[in-house]
């Protein structure tokens, strides 16, 4: 039977020059079958792979310690900025940014800001989280493991740029030699934490046996009348809905203060 429509002279080329047909251009309907199967399956790969390539969603994750009014003191901007950066170089595709200001020392069922952003990438299909480092999801071994595990399960990749690890193989499996290092990275993170807590308060005992007192002068506190006497103009302006920002810059007051002031006030 002589190669008709169903396999086109195209495939019929392929075929011939890799071997798999040779001189006859009369072939059975057993061969075609054949072919038109191994063209079916090379079709199904090949668009795959596309989908594969075309899942490159991500989420950003970014975490400082400080809240409330002292978020001014440290913020987010150049964790995001350089995951950002680096989404960009390999194209990936940013849908949302997470960011949190709470210490990493927090247990996982308090962190609402990590627990959205994990529930955001299971429900929308997200293909990996890009973090800054692995003390960003948290300063306890146990808690960070717990996350990851979580990722996992998800099928979910996790990126640390600062260790630049992947805790999945391109092929979806976890990677152990990475399983082991994250734990180490995390463990030393936590020695190093209760390293700093063990100075501190040691520090502070010899302060308080050398005649040394802790908090504020008596008296330093100001109390809630003399704040609404002092910052009458920064009061008035947020009470008129002006940003913290402009606030700020029209009173000449830092922003920090500006941010304290709001939110004991509740304006």
């Amino acid at each position: 039977m002589q190669c008709n429509q169903k396999v086109t002279s195209l495939q019929y080329d392929v075929l011939k020059k890799r071997g798999v047909i040779k001189n006859s251009r009369y072939i059975s309907q057993q061969v075609q079958k054949v072919i038109l199967n191994m063209f079916n399956d090379l079709s199904k790969i090949n668009y795959m792979t596309k989908v594969n390539k075309c899942n490159q969603t991500t989420v950003i994750f970014a975490r400082t310690s400080s809240c409330g009014y002292q978020v001014y003191r440290q913020d987010t901007s150049r964790q995001v900025e350089d995951l950002q950066a680096y989404a960009k170089l390999n194209h990936l595709e940013v849908v949302k940014v997470f960011e949190e200001h709470i210490s990493g020392a927090k247990k996982n069922d308090e962190r609402e800001v990590l627990n959205e952003c994990l529930t955001f990438a299971e429900t929308n299909g997200i293909s990996q989280i890009l973090c800054s480092e692995g003390s960003r999801l948290g300063r306890s071994t146990w808690e960070v493991l717990e996350t990851i595990k979580k990722c996992i399960d998800k099928h979910i990749n996790v990126y640390l740029q600062k260790e630049n690890i992947h805790v999945l193989r391109e092929d979806g499996s976890v990677d152990p030699f990475m399983a082991v290092y994250i734990s180490c990275l995390s463990m030393a993170n936590e020695f190093e934490r209760e390293n700093i807590k063990y100075r501190l308060n040691s520090g502070r005992a010899q302060y308080i046996r050398n005649g040394g007192k802790l908090g504020r002068k008596p008296g330093s506190i100001k109390t809630r009348e003399q704040k609404e006497k002092q910052y009458k103009d920064v009061l008035n302006y947020l009470r008129k809905d002006y940003s913290i920002r402009v606030t700020a810059k029209l009173t000449n007051v830092s922003i920090a203060t500006v941010q304290r002031l709001k939110t004991e006030f509740e304006l």
